[in-house]
């Protein structure tokens, strides 16, 4: 299974890098869903999990705008 993460640290760092994976979650009853990370220009990081990558894009778009 591939992970966004590598000794518990995100593998994204770039500055307005965005990375994502697919993954079968178990507690959901084995639906497919987005695991997305998103590192902004100040170098915080977004995270999320969701059912699509435009559903994590717009929560993304979201938390930029409330910045």
């Amino acid at each position: 299974m591939q992970s966004l993460n590598k000794n518990g640290v995100s593998i994204t760092q770039t500055p307005g890098e965005e990375k994502f994976v697919k993954c079968c979650l178990g507690a959901f009853r084995g639906q497919i869903y987005f695991q997305y990370d998103y590192r902004h220009f100040d170098s915080k990081l977004f995270s999320t999990v969701a059912k699509t990558l435009d559903e994590c894009r717009r929560r993304r778009d979201e938390w930029i705008a409330k910045k």
